[in-house]
């Protein structure tokens, strides 16, 4: 992989405003927006539903991150550029992985100031392997969402790739309990939840900050290997095939 290559798509990600707006800010704003609405600072079990409702919008603003390179990616197919780069030195891994990891670095914003927010304004608490594991957790965890996220850039055109991510990452949010805490959901959206991946990053977590809920760390680390495992296969093979066109 070349680090020249993957400093440029990092500079490029944060140079769009769109981009700090959507993965920066909004899982902020969302984070003290909902800590205010399902708590209130006089609760006894204030910092506990903040805990969880911080680990939900950590969760959020990586995702959103991840979905966001599949859109810089559905736009250098549609004019060219992906063809150019095979001429280049640069390898096709290269540029996957170049795609990859610059979308697990650009959620970094998030994976900070959502925490510093819930510690300085809600007054959570962890200790310090439970912050390990969130940010560990999280942040590994953000390799199938990121491969989803190419796996759609690979299969979108640049003015189909922003409603694609929209529904992707509200609809999979939503579904997979970004937006509504685990233990408040119906039981029929529960068992939905555990098809999506998110569920299983929020699963990694989770223990961390709240006994509600919970499964294993080798349960929810095998589910998201396995989503790993299915999306890079197909990712990998989508862009071979798009590499015989050329």
């Amino acid at each position: 992989m070349n680090a020249t290559y993957l400093l440029t798509e990092i500079r490029r990600n944060f140079r769009a405003p769109r981009f700090l707006i959507f993965v920066v800010a909004f899982p902020v704003l969302m984070f003290l927006l909902q800590a205010n609405v399902f708590t209130k600072a006089s609760d006894p079990d204030h910092s506990q539903t903040a805990a969880v409702l911080m680990v939900n919008m950590m969760t959020f603003g990586v995702f959103a991150a991840a979905t966001n390179s599949g859109a810089r990616l559905a736009l250098e197919r549609a004019v060219g550029w992906q063809r150019q780069l095979r001429l280049t030195p640069l390898t096709g891994t290269g540029y996957l992985a170049g795609k990859g990891i610059s979308g697990m670095l650009v959620g970094l914003p998030a994976l900070i100031l959502v925490p510093l927010l819930g510690v300085l304004a809600e007054g959570v608490h962890v200790d310090a392997s439970g912050w390990v594991r969130i940010f560990a957790g999280i942040w590994l965890g953000t390799i199938p969402l990121v491969l989803l996220g190419l796996l759609l850039g690979q299969f979108g055109t640049p003015d189909s790739m922003q409603p694609i991510n929209m529904l992707v990452t509200l609809g999979m949010g939503f579904l997979g309990g970004l937006w509504i805490p685990i233990e408040t959901m119906p039981g029929w959206m529960h068992d939905v939840a555990q098809i999506m991946p998110t569920y299983w990053v929020l699963q990694v977590a989770r223990p961390a900050v709240t006994s509600d809920m919970v499964v294993s760390l080798p349960t929810a680390a095998g589910v998201l290997g396995a989503w790993t495992v299915v999306l890079g296969a197909l990712v990998i093979r989508r862009y071979r095939k798009d590499s015989a066109r050329v």
